[in-house]
């Protein structure tokens, strides 16, 4: 069957006058007897279908369809005053592709300002979808993801795509998904750490990948999901992690860039956002420093050497009052609160070259400079509890020389929760993944 022949609702500007083939989902249907008002909702917005009695085929078709069915209109393109957007389509003949069942499980026009509860819109996530605000965030995340890639491909960054499934674990034993493998375990990966630093041993230099990781990891809160997507980039001959910081920043401004031009206006009227791009460099604070400051506000250390979700909202609040900056990178952690992989630092050996960057009060990437001597990395395996013959093909990276190295790891989701000033991770993940929730 060829494909329908039609254009966008956004484009029938373009054709007044004209006879158009439109297609979409029927948003609302108005009955005023011989005369009915359709609106038809595509990807690129709505258009209002007027159908007379000048056309009875088209007007018994009217009659039997619900809404959110699935129709092909031909008709008209003209201006009308009192219609959305100040145009609409004279329908000659209506098709139904897909006929809906005429109760929904949830409204898709929402009548007033509460939504339906969330647990139910997820179990009926494809429908909650067609919301327009709903599908902007994925076309949002598109751009965002199109200008990552474009900013490392520009930069001389090699892509790679690495295993899912692993046999050893990439930090912490405890948040693992065990799976069957054969004759074996086997887990699902909840990073490619490792394996972005095989690429810095191959010699590849500059790396991305753009792919899921797993956590098992028990939390009901806003942010946490057990499946999700990951920016990881990993960079060779490094001085220091303040190199990646430097990196980081001029790529988030590229991704910013590039949502505000496409999207600006449109986040603006629909999430009531402004997309601020933010000045380089961004602040900088030691954990000591952080630490420090938010003693003299008050606000209680309940993490001894790692930083709260509370301390990460202040320091923010602090760091905008005080900077105006969005963003604020916290860094030299504690080697306590730090991966064994993280290098520590030559002056203070109980300090790791590590940073996370915090946006308007939450972590959205956690970045280091790596560990790259192997005998340093053997003794730091073992100060953590780990048994190094799990780690033997790890270690086996960097025997045979690999150049000082570090990476970080921006997570999207995070990043459209606070573009778009959304609390809940739930709501901005295509189909979101917890602890109690496998399905849809």
């Amino acid at each position: 069957m060829p494909m329908i022949t039609r254009i966008y609702t956004s484009q029938i500007k373009d054709h007044i006058g004209a006879s158009v083939t439109v297609a979409g989902f029927v948003q609302t249907i108005r009955d005023q007897g011989n005369i009915k008002f359709l609106v038809v909702r595509d990807i690129t917005g709505i258009i209002q279908i007027v159908v007379t009695k000048n056309n009875q085929d088209a007007l018994l078709a009217a009659s039997q369809l619900s809404t959110e069915s699935v129709v092909a209109i031909t008709g008209l393109a003209k201006k009308e005053q009192q219609a959305p957007g100040g145009l609409e389509i004279a329908a000659e003949t209506i098709r139904v592709l897909s006929r809906a069942h005429p109760e929904l499980p949830i409204p898709i026009v929402e009548k007033g300002r509460e939504e339906t509860d969330q647990q139910i819109r997820l179990d009926w996530r494809w429908i909650d979808l067609r919301k327009p605000e709903k599908a902007l965030i994925f076309k949002i995340w598109t751009t965002m993801e199109q200008a990552f890639r474009n900013y490392c491909i520009e930069n001389g960054f090699v892509e790679i795509h690495s295993p899912k499934l692993t046999a050893t674990a990439t930090e912490s034993g405890s948040e693992l998904f065990e799976v069957k493998y054969f004759d074996r375990k086997a887990h699902l990966a909840q990073s490619p750490q490792l394996y972005k630093q095989m690429a810095m041993a191959a010699g590849f230099e500059k790396i991305f990948e753009v792919g899921p990781v797993f956590r098992a990891n028990p939390s009901f809160t806003s942010r946490h999901d057990t499946e999700f997507t990951m920016y990881d980039v990993e960079i060779s001959f490094i001085a220091s992690h303040h190199d990646l910081m430097d990196e980081e920043e001029k790529m988030i401004v590229a991704m910013l860039k590039a949502v505000k031009e496409k999207y600006g206006e449109e986040i603006q009227k629909i999430y009531s956002c402004e997309v601020v791009i933010p000045k380089i460099p961004f602040p900088r604070l030691a954990v000591k420093e952080a630490k420090e400051i938010l003693d003299g506000l008050g606000i209680q250390n309940e993490r001894g050497d790692d930083v709260s979700p509370e301390e990460e909202r202040a320091i923010c609040e602090y760091i905008k009052k005080e900077t105006g900056s969005e963003f604020v990178f916290i860094h030299d952690f504690p080697t306590s609160v730090r991966a064994f992989y993280s290098m520590r630092k030559e002056d203070d050996p109980s300090v790791t070259k590590s940073f996370d960057l915090l946006w308007n009060g939450l972590e959205i990437t956690s970045g280091a400079q790596r560990e790259h001597r192997v005998e340093q990395l053997e003794k730091q395996i073992k100060e953590q509890g780990l048994d190094p013959k799990s780690f033997r093909t790890y270690i086996n990276f960097f025997r045979y020389g690999c150049p000082p190295h570090g990476g970080f790891a921006p997570g999207p989701t995070r990043m459209l929760m606070k573009l778009l000033n959304i609390a809940n991770v739930r709501e901005v993940t295509y189909l979101y993944r917890g602890v109690r929730r496998l399905e849809p």
